[in-house]
């Protein structure tokens, strides 16, 4: 069954909710009073520069890490629970496969702990490489042990799936099968991705939402096209020092000037008066000024905003101190 986007019914309610979610390692905080919602069925980039947390968060939704404050759920259950395991897949940025087992084996394992398996998807995925099913997966290139765990992920079949740099390691032509591989998996059942990628071009070619990290906090969350809808790009003469007047009332996240251009990414508050020329921005524009200027007020769009947390939901898991 579908809904009027094309996705399955599995398209419906929230994937993940983070609610004041934390990681504190000894360093100090990776992820830092985090609280949004992931609807189902979209597929959603993890941006942010290294360090952000995004690894952090990936890892927490994996249950490969526990936080240290706030909470987060899965369709409703806790990271740790057989529900949650049994729905989510992880394909972490080491791709940590059994070096000494081979194709066959590990594909083998897979069917082995989940229920659900398909096996024919796992197969083709490794097949479509040509990766012989006797080779040891110590004896493969980086780009080979990545399209055997991306095997393993999409052969579980999960309705949510966690990828950590999941290109990373191919080359632009492998990049566009696994690219459409992955996004037939999302149009066919619905799933829910949520991937880290430092390549924007590749989260503006296959997202539909956005969690934008910086210094391990959310920076950005939503629609894309609702997020870039609510910010404009303006080109104008500079007249004087610092930030011009008529900008004053707005939310600037980002303004630079080249001799006597400025040139601002503004969130307006009603009309911009003064002589600007006006542009909608695009998606690069969009997230570099974000991250470039970490001190812009966030902006959380309404789909994004976590409901208020219920139950355990309010605990920490361990102390901040």
């Amino acid at each position: 069954m579908s809904d009027e986007t094309g996705r399955g019914s599995l398209a419906t309610g929230a994937a993940i909710e983070a609610y004041g979610l934390g990681r504190r390692y000894r360093k100090g905080w990776a992820l830092r009073n985090c609280s949004f919602r992931l609807p189902a069925g979209r597929v959603c980039g993890l941006v942010g520069p290294n360090g952000a947390g995004k690894t952090t968060l990936l890892a927490l939704a994996a249950n490969v890490l526990e936080p240290t404050t706030g909470s987060l759920r899965v369709f409703g259950a806790e990271p740790g629970s057989a529900e949650a395991g049994r729905r989510v897949a992880f394909l972490a940025q080491g791709r940590p496969l059994f070096r000494h087992f081979t194709v066959a084996e590990t594909l083998r394992l897979g069917r082995e702990l989940n229920p659900g398996w398909d096996r024919r998807t796992a197969e083709d995925v490794v097949r479509a490489g040509d990766i012989p099913f006797d080779a040891r997966i110590g004896a493969l290139s980086g780009g080979q042990r990545t399209r055997v765990a991306f095997a393993l992920a999409l052969g579980k079949r999960p309705d949510l799936l966690l990828l950590d740099e999941p290109m990373s390691d191919f080359d632009p032509l492998v990049r566009h099968e696994m690219t459409g591989a992955l996004m037939a998996e999302v149009a066919e059942r619905g799933t829910t991705v949520l991937m880290s990628s430092h390549t924007l071009a590749e989260v503006d070619e296959v997202c539909d939402y956005l969690l934008v990290l910086a210094g391990g906090s959310l920076r950005l969350a939503g629609e894309v096209d609702e997020l870039l809808a609510a910010h404009v790009l303006l080109t104008g003469v500079r007249t004087g020092e610092g930030l011009p007047p008529e900008l004053a009332r707005h939310t600037v996240v980002e303004s630079r000037t080249s001799g006597r251009q400025v040139t601002a990414l503004v969130r307006p508050d009603g009309p911009v008066e003064g002589t600007w020329r006006t542009a909608a921005p695009n998606l690069e524009e969009l997230l570099l000024a974000h991250l470039r200027a970490p001190q812009a007020p966030p902006l959380i769009s309404p789909s994004a905003q976590a409901g208020a947390p219920v139950g355990d939901r309010h605990e920490t898991r361990r102390s901040a101190a």
